[in-house]
């Protein structure tokens, strides 16, 4: 043992009092951090009797009920900001003169009209004007962003008329105007006008990769998505217990072949008879091949033949379930022009090809998913609102009476 060692063995051996060699374990007495003395709790007694209350139930609410809460928020504010630039930008009492200086920079710093922020109409009508339907914000007819000019509607249209016309009755400020979530229908509505305009050969604002034609360059656009539709990609098949069956005894490799082949049954019996459509991802491949030259001739031609309402409801569908095939599958059901499948006599029967189907058909591998791993909120929910949301649009956009 080393000197310190021992020293310190014999320090502790003397204190108490017995020698190193009786070899007595150390027992060192407990000290405690903080000297304050330990006090029980005082529980308060519960003075409530009775059965516990119910849990809070929603109000029922509707949409008239939405609208008018909105106007009074955006009312309250308003007054709001108007009290407080007055208050900021008012002289102050104190100095009976201001210079000229102080003058001009006072109406430079001044806030701009309060016209801007406030809801110039209070009534949203649709009239037929010469043959064609417009929507009326009081007295002032809906006009075209960019050009100025009054969004015309054909008159067999009565449905998205009135659609366009509720979407601005809902909104609060002209502010809201400007911001294109708020007006997805009005946005659509212009696209297709800026189509027809590009076909009679007026001048249209193109984007930087525009250069053609715009139907040209959405057709080129669409036929890629052709090449890697997510209908037409398919899971490899399961193996060594992968990809179990859902409840009901199906792979996601059978959900995906059994929508593809009655989709595609469909598109070539009534929409190009006689074009054979293959799987573009099958098996274990990771690159997609593509479709015959004659099957992307006669559908390439089919879309350039497409009128402008039609081709900016194909184009929306297309960007929004990623899928070419169902976007054309919702397109012909649903058109009033010549490629609609239904005939004029056919008006009461039911349409079995709707919005809830497009959507299931574009999400088949969410749902999937979504059935085995649960549900992210906040994510999944409204992805799949806003993907119905833009189906609806391409239906009324297509549809009419066909008159």
């Amino acid at each position: 043992m080393k000197a310190p060692a021992r020293v310190a063995v014999r320090i502790a051996a003397r204190q108490s009092g017995s020698s190193p060699l009786q070899r007595r374990p150390l027992l060192l007495a407990a000290r405690h951090i903080h000297s304050t003395s330990a006090s029980p709790a005082t529980v308060s007694p519960i003075h409530g009797t009775g059965p516990p209350p119910q849990p809070p139930s929603p109000a029922v609410d509707s949409t008239s009920a939405r609208l008018e809460r909105r106007r009074k928020h955006a009312a309250l504010l308003e007054q709001a900001q108007e009290i407080r630039a007055s208050s900021r930008h008012a002289p102050p009492s104190s100095s009976p003169t201001t210079s000229t200086k102080d003058n001009s920079r006072t109406s430079q710093s001044a806030p701009a009209s309060p016209l801007a922020r406030r809801r110039f109409w209070k009534h949203v009508h649709v009239r037929e004007v010469d043959g064609a339907l417009e929507v009326h914000l009081d007295k002032r007819p809906l006009r075209r962003p960019t050009n100025k000019e009054i969004v015309r509607l054909p008159a067999s249209k009565p449905l998205l008329a009135a659609a366009l016309a509720l979407e601005w009755d809902l909104l609060v400020s002209a502010q809201q105007a400007t911001k294109q979530h708020l007006i997805p229908l009005m946005s659509l509505v212009c696209r297709a006008l800026d189509i027809a305009d590009d076909d009679a050969g007026r001048d249209v604002e193109k984007t930087a990769g525009e250069s053609k034609s715009l139907r040209t360059g959405i057709a080129r656009m669409l036929m890629r998505y052709l090449d890697t539709d997510s209908l037409l990609c398919w899971a490899p098949p399961p193996r060594h217990g992968h990809d179990a069956p859902d409840a009901r005894g199906n792979t996601l490799r059978e959900l995906q072949k059994r929508a593809a082949e009655d989709v595609v049954a469909y598109l070539s019996t009534n929409v190009w008879p006689g074009v054979e459509i293959e799987p573009v991802l099958d098996g274990e491949s990771i690159m997609p091949r593509g479709q015959k030259p004659e099957t992307r001739q006669i559908i390439e031609g089919w879309i350039m033949g497409l009128s402008p309402w039609e081709l900016a409801g194909l184009e929306r569908a297309v960007l929004a379930g990623k899928g070419l095939l169902g976007a054309v599958r919702l397109i012909a059901e649903w058109s009033e022009g010549f490629i609609g499948i239904r005939g004029l006599g056919d008006e009461g029967e039911k349409r079995t090809f709707g919005v809830e189907e497009a959507a299931k058909l574009a999400s088949i591998e969410v749902d999937w998913q979504i059935g085995n791993w649960g549900e992210v909120e906040d994510t999944h929910d409204v992805e799949k609102e806003d993907l119905r949301r833009q189906l609806g649009s391409v239906v009324l956009l297509v549809s009419g009476t066909g008159k």
